[in-house]
């Protein structure tokens, strides 16, 4: 039988696969911060987990499809105004349909105020101090401002200009808000799991956001 020495033991333990595991990963307005328009995250989103079950829900008269956030917390449904706010419905129901929200983070949550969510660099923690800059890099062009707020209310966020919206929104966390109505653009409503968006902290995942 070949004996090693203890050198030898220890070069040949440093080269196999077990010593060469993955390593771990290590405001009063909803505005998103910084540019509009931020490169978009190098890293995948991560792999889709199992679909959550979803209750179901009564939507209003004339609410278009339903945005179905699943998080670890529970399931979140919004309905949807194409009426009110045709392009702005139109471009978040597309970026769900790509998977864009899928595997971010939530990176805003002030309370009694806000929940917000839908920058991609949420989903790597190293940028956590630029985590409310990003967006999809498309604006949606317009500001479609009919709808007031009222508690659940979901509306784009943006830096300063409401034609400027991306891929961020809020849920509102207050029975009203006037100071927001006409300067941004509410496109859906909680109908299901506000209690879930209650429970929610900055750096909860967003497991799959889908379109029903």
């Amino acid at each position: 039988m070949i004996r090693l020495s203890p050198a030898l033991i220890v070069v040949a333990f440093m080269l196999s696969p077990l010593a060469q595991g993955a390593s771990a990963q290590t405001a009063q307005t909803p505005a998103a911060r910084g540019r509009a328009q931020a490169p978009a995250t190098r890293g995948r989103a991560q792999a889709a987990a199992p679909a959550a079950a979803v209750p179901e829900v009564q939507k209003s008269p004339g609410a278009g499809p339903l945005l179905v956030i699943e998080t670890a917390k529970g399931v979140i449904q919004i309905e949807t105004y194409p009426a009110d706010a045709p392009k702005t419905v139109e471009h978040v129901l597309g970026l769900a349909k790509r998977n864009f929200y899928n595997g971010q983070r939530v990176h805003r949550v002030e309370p009694g105020f806000v929940v917000q969510f839908g920058d991609p660099q949420s989903r790597d923690a190293t940028k956590r101090d630029r985590w409310g800059t990003g967006g999809s890099g498309r604006a949606i062009g317009v500001a479609e401002t009919k709808r007031v707020h009222k508690l659940g209310a979901v509306a784009m966020a943006h830096a300063g200009d409401p034609a400027r919206a991306d891929s961020q929104m809020y849920i509102l966390l207050r029975p009203t808000a006037a100071a927001l109505d006409g300067k941004y653009a509410v496109f859906g409503q909680v109908v299901g799991g506000m209690d879930v968006v209650q429970k929610i902290a900055v750096g909860d995942v967003i497991r799959r956001i889908s379109v029903k």
